[in-house]
């Protein structure tokens, strides 16, 4: 990757992403937003000021889809690539199902960020699950966060509520609660959210509680002009047209007049998805009740990729049935052609420009249409459209002159709208040339990457001026403070202590060992492994005078903290809250007499914890209740009296595995410490351990295991010597 320019990270992570012949339409994931950020990761690196692009997405290896989506890197053009990253297994899902594994998804990205031995400069979320992800990297990284949103759920809610769902189902089909509380958030910690519309600002961002938090700017996107060019550059260049094109042609048109009993009538186009909210009922309604329309044109409607309509989505299968039977209702057989696939790389260019030809009209019939990407492809083929009035094509067509806005909500609108442009030649031409002009001049995608890149310049001087580094990858956003990410993703060698009669218990030594650490802070990162909650953590590091570690992992491996400011590893959380159900154990641990509950600060929402008498039968006991009532926990029981019950994935060790394996540590040049039982896991895991000269008892079956070092020194003293033995100083 070369050194000069910006390292951006673009998310967008449903839906399937491939570089060639993208699957759009394929179903209600893979629409419009596929388009738009393969385009603009291309466009980004055609820029001097940018090195590299990486527009991540998440890795399918699933035998229903295509091969192409398992593959890790595919290159998009000299200085952009997709990146698939793992998470939430290998099968395609629909996003909704994404939420539980988003945590995962950032995990896996650390590490990949870490193997580029570069952290980017930027990280940019589309949508609200790629909005996830892009904010907590660029938390853990100290890195700018920018968010396109697409579409928002509080809106999508409102619709859904006005078709009549309910919101129990609507929240048991699309988690809006979650999404809804993402945005929020979102919303409230991006350094600038990018629109295409002042519409979205207002009628979507307006929805939501953080709206004043948020630092909007519009810049629409743009199209690529090499494939969305005026209709009649064909018929001024015939050597523009290659044999490819030629045959795509003639493909669509022997499609087209399979349908038509009169081809050589212009013919209205429409191109969507099949959801009931782009209205393709509407739009054939309004047709079907126009004579006259009919005889000036036919109807073309393209509704995404279908195979056998039953199989496909409820919501999908019902617009695709409705459009059949108002065929049928109105009669429209010779009239009205429904292709069943269409390929957006290369047919869709040439049914603009085939439907220029013709003197046809380009119709968006959306109830709703935040942006209108579709209508800016026709217009900049040529094609004059009508559109509905609500949402992203008010502004196209105030900037383009080019076609009638309707209400969508009524067909006789809709009808006489396309009419008055078919029957006036003059008023057609016009429409089609200031659609070219205007596109050219607000919808290009170099114009959209420099309304970003000045934007960002006025928000981040510092990191669009950086295109050079002198601090390894280091962005200079950065410098003053580096991120916890930076750190731990740059260094090879990690320890971690136990607190409690590990790394405090003899003053002289904790001082050697503290002085020892801040002579390797440069390749050394290290942390604390405690039973102790997060606040006695900070109150014991306060008390002996030592410096927040880069991590901490308190309360017996349930909770980690990264950096200063003490940021909580969500993916940790998410990833040990597995089958746990803390009530259910307090009622059912409840009932035995031998354990007291112990005080407030002793509980935690992952750990649960008692006073217990040191006895054998007593803990044999706890396992056989919690088995009887097919409770899966991790059981720890130290010092002879503390008793904690953990999920069962959680624990020291566990979560001393999880960072080893999140920031891409090599395990033998990792050290853990400890001195009693609720050390044991974390000694056994996957690092070096050592068990300092003043342990218990319970530690003595650890002798002779191999990786386990067992110094004759105690405290700190121990430490020392243990990282002496494994040569990490």
């Amino acid at each position: 990757m070369n050194d000069k320019g910006l390292y951006l990270q673009l998310f967008s992570i449903h839906g399937l992403i491939r570089g060639t012949s993208p699957e759009l339409g394929r179903d209600a994931d893979t629409g419009g937003q596929i388009k738009y950020v393969l385009e603009l990761a291309r466009a980004l690196a055609e820029r001097d000021d940018v090195a590299q692009v990486d527009l991540v997405t998440r890795l399918i290896d699933d035998k229903t889809v295509a091969k192409e989506y398992s593959q890790v890197i595919e290159p998009l053009a000299d200085k952009a690539r997709l990146v698939r990253i793992a998470c939430g297994g290998r099968r395609y899902i629909r996003k909704e199902l994404l939420w539980p594994h988003l945590q995962e998804f950032v995990d896996n990205t650390i590490r990949f960020i870490r193997s580029e031995n570069r952290v980017p400069d930027l990280f940019h979320g589309h949508y609200a699950d790629g909005g996830l992800v892009a904010m907590e990297l660029a938390a853990a990284f100290d890195a700018p966060f920018i968010f396109t949103g697409h579409s928002m759920g509080r809106n999508k809610l409102a619709k859904l509520l006005a078709d009549g769902m309910n919101q129990i189902d609507i929240d048991k089909q699309y988690h809006m609660d979650t999404r809804i509380q993402v945005e929020e958030e979102i919303i409230s910690h991006s350094d600038q959210i990018i629109t295409s519309t002042q519409q979205e600002i207002d009628k979507q961002y307006g929805l939501y509680d953080n709206f004043k938090e948020g630092h909007f700017e519009v810049i629409p996107p743009g199209i690529d002009m090499r494939n969305f060019y005026p209709y009649y550059d064909s018929q001024l260049d015939t050597g523009l047209m290659s044999q490819e094109v030629k045959q795509t042609r003639l493909m669509l048109l022997a499609e087209l007049h399979k349908f038509w009993l009169q081809p050589e009538k212009p013919f209205i186009l429409v191109l969507c998805r099949p959801d009931h909210r782009k209205n393709i009922t509407g739009l054939i309604e309004a047709y079907g009740n126009n004579k006259e329309l009919q005889a000036l044109a036919n109807l073309a409607v393209f509704a995404g990729i279908r195979q056998n309509i039953t199989t496909m989505e409820e919501n999908e299968q019902a617009v695709l049935t409705d459009m059949l039977l108002q065929m049928d209702r109105f009669d429209l057989y010779g009239k009205m052609a429904i292709p069943k696939k269409h390929d957006f790389a290369t047919e869709v260019p040439e049914l603009y420009r085939l439907c220029a030809e013709a003197k046809g009209v380009f119709v968006n019939p959306a109830l709703v249409e935040p942006f209108g990407l579709t209508l800016i492809e026709a217009s900049a083929c040529g094609l004059p459209i009508v559109a509905t009035d609500d949402g992203g094509p008010v502004d196209i067509i105030r900037n383009c002159q080019n076609g009638i806005l309707v209400n969508a909500t009524d067909p006789m609108a809709i009808g006489r709208a396309i009419q008055t442009i078919l029957v006036d030649s003059k008023l057609w031409d016009t429409y089609s040339n200031n659609g070219i002009n205007g596109v050219l001049s607000y919808y290009s995608w170099q114009a959209h990457c420099q309304k970003t890149m000045d934007q960002l310049q006025k928000i981040f001087p510092e990191v669009v001026a950086a295109e050079s580094r002198k601090e390894d990858s280091l962005p200079i956003a950065a410098r003053s403070r580096p991120s916890f990410g930076k750190r731990l993703t740059s260094l090879d060698h990690l320890f971690i202590t136990d607190i409690d009669n590990t790394l405090i218990g003899d003053d002289e030594s904790l001082h050697q060992l503290l002085a020892i650490l801040e002579e390797n802070h440069d390749r050394m990162a290290w942390g604390v492994a405690t039973g102790r909650s997060i606040g006695l953590t900070i109150d014991a590091m306060t008390e002996y005078n030592i410096p927040i570690p880069d991590t901490l992992i308190c309360s017996v491996g349930t909770e980690i903290y990264y950096g200063p400011d003490l940021r909580q590893d969500k993916g940790w959380q998410q990833h040990i809250s597995h089958r746990w159900q803390p009530e259910r154990i307090k009622e059912v641990l409840g009932k035995v007499t031998f354990l007291t509950f112990q005080e407030a600060e002793g509980q935690r929402s992952h750990k649960i914890s008692y006073y217990m008498a040191d006895d054998y039968d007593y803990l044999a006991w706890i396992h056989h209740v919690l088995d009887e009532a097919k409770l899966q926990c991790e059981i720890i029981y130290s010092h002879g009296r503390f008793l904690d019950i953990l999920p069962l994935r959680a624990s020291k060790g566990k979560a001393i595995d999880y960072v080893i394996h999140k920031f891409g540590f090599p395990p033998r040049q990792v050290m853990v410490s400890g001195d009693s039982g609720n050390d044991e896991d974390m000694l056994l895991g996957q690092a070096r351990g050592l068990v300092v000269g003043n342990y218990s008892e319970e530690l003595e079956k650890l002798k002779g295991k191999p990786r386990v070092y067992f110094s004759k020194e105690n405290y700190a003293a121990g430490i020392i010597d243990g990282l002496q033995h494994f040569g990490l100083v």
